[in-house]
């Protein structure tokens, strides 16, 4: 389906492809079975000027000021994560510690870290969630305790991706605990700084490719400066990012189910049963056709959410959630059928399927769970029906 990309856009479509494939694939199941980052791969995709694609030109990037660069963003997570749905959070995950920047950084700090990042030289990472603080963002524990013109953080962060090999990271943390959600601040602090260390490194089922590490800040003293906006607006900062952030997280869903399409379509024409390709069957074939229709239409709503950032629309939450939401489903679906497509073999580790059906469901579960984008998106109906009274 033309969705009549913009020149650069289809640049960027092209330049991912060509990085997903003569980079990423030969290289993707090694670094899914070593459970390490693929350091020589990001390389290669800071080399082709994919780091910058949403962030603004004054600091580096190649969006317009005033742009978001969202759609950027998700046509070249699609095209990474068609090969490896791990390999392409170095760039997904560093966006989403980014966006809180963009988005709220005063003009020092974008000064001091876009160019960086938008040059592939810095990661970054976003790190809200802790042990008891998943779906539940407002019930975080870690503080930062005022003296003088510095914070003093403690607490830990669990599951972060891009954990060890960002530079900088976007906290949020706990200013003042007797207000609730609107008691916490988000503070950008470098790898590095005494008393943020990192603790346990994630054994996952999935995108083994990407940094999964537990943050520890045991007295981490930072500057005042370090603030993200204002002192007390942590929370509102996350899920404004989060409107933001969301279709990337779609992009990298719609990716692996669009790359296990395509596999099983091919496989599909060339594995003979019964003396004649598989796909000769009518029932594979309508598999096939209902896995093509739920890639195709998770396509259009993560590129229509896209779009409209990107326009302008800052009031995006039910739109992101859906886009989030679907494209996830949809990823799930789609895998697991693509391995009943392959039978056996579909099974087996030497071929990429099973590990993108495992990819697939963290897609599901990080940047709010599937429950709570439903429970986004049925507030928002609730809202849009009583302004419509």
């Amino acid at each position: 389906m033309n969705y009549f990309l913009t020149e650069t856009e289809q640049m960027i479509k092209d330049t991912a492809r060509e990085v997903a494939q003569k980079y990423i694939k030969p290289v993707a199941a090694e670094y899914d079975e070593k459970n390490e980052f693929a350091w020589d791969v990001q390389e290669k995709i800071a080399e082709a000027g994919l780091c910058g694609v949403y962030i603004p030109e004054t600091y580096g990037g190649i969006c317009p000021e005033g742009q978001m660069g969202i759609m950027n963003l998700v046509v070249a997570v699609e095209e990474l994560s068609k090969v490896c749905g791990g390999i392409s959070l170095g760039l997904a995950a560093t966006a989403l510690g980014t966006i809180p920047l963009i988005l709220f950084g005063n003009e020092e700090q974008k000064q001091k870290y876009l160019p960086a990042i938008a040059a592939g030289e810095k990661l970054a990472a976003f790190a809200l969630t802790e042990a008891c603080a998943g779906s539940n963002a407002g019930g975080i524990q870690t503080t930062a305790r005022k003296e003088g013109d510095y914070y003093i953080l403690n607490g830990t962060k669990q599951w972060i991706t891009n954990g060890n090999v960002a530079e900088m990271y976007t906290v949020i943390a706990m200013t003042d605990k007797t207000r609730g959600a609107r008691g916490a601040t988000a503070f950008l602090v470098d790898k590095g700084t005494p008393g943020f260390s990192f603790g346990k490194k994630e054994n996952k089922m999935g995108i083994r490719a990407s940094s999964t590490y537990e943050l520890v800040f045991e007295d981490c003293k930072i500057p005042a400066s370090a603030i993200l906006g204002k002192e007390g607006h942590g929370f509102l900062s996350a899920m404004k990012t989060f409107d933001m952030s969301r279709p990337g997280v779609a992009a990298q869903a719609l990716g692996i189910a669009a790359g296990a399409l395509e596999d099983a379509v091919d496989y599909a024409r060339t594995r003979e049963q019964f003396g004649k390709p598989v796909i000769s069957n009518q029932g594979l074939r309508f598999l096939l056709a209902d896995m093509a229709m739920k890639v195709e239409t998770a396509r259009a709503m993560v590129y229509a959410t896209a779009r409209s950032i990107d326009s302008g629309d800052r009031n995006c939450s039910k739109e992101s959630a859906i886009a989030k939401c679907y494209a996830s489903d949809v990823a799930m679906q789609v895998t697991t059928d693509a391995v009943q497509v392959f039978g056996g073999y579909g099974y087996m580790k030497e071929y990429p399927m099973e590990k993108r059906m495992r990819d697939a469901k963290i897609t599901q579960i990080y940047e709010g769970t599937n429950q709570i984008q439903r429970e986004v998106i049925g507030q928002c109906l609730i809202k849009e029906a009583a302004a419509k009274k």
